[in-house]
């Protein structure tokens, strides 16, 4: 029997070329992705905009605050 996939579904994965396009409603400035595709960060405003099921919800009220080390390993 074949295992099942891991990760997110095809569907819920965003779009690089989208990625390119989306800034931060705050600073309009670049977002990066984390590692685990989850959240997009805004280094200058210190902010994280979760990913869920595909969609980036670019929100002030959905936001979570980053930590000054989390900043530091995400402004490389």
């Amino acid at each position: 029997m074949a295992e099942p996939p891991t990760g997110p579904e095809p569907r819920h994965v965003v779009a690089p070329q989208m990625l390119e396009m989306l800034v931060c409603p705050l600073t309009k400035t670049r977002l990066t992705l984390t590692a685990d595709r989850t959240e997009l960060i805004s280094v200058a405003a210190r902010l994280a905009f979760p990913i869920r099921k595909g969609v980036p919800l670019l929100s002030i009220e959905e936001a979570r605050n980053v930590d000054p080390e989390e900043i530091q390993h995400h402004s490389r």
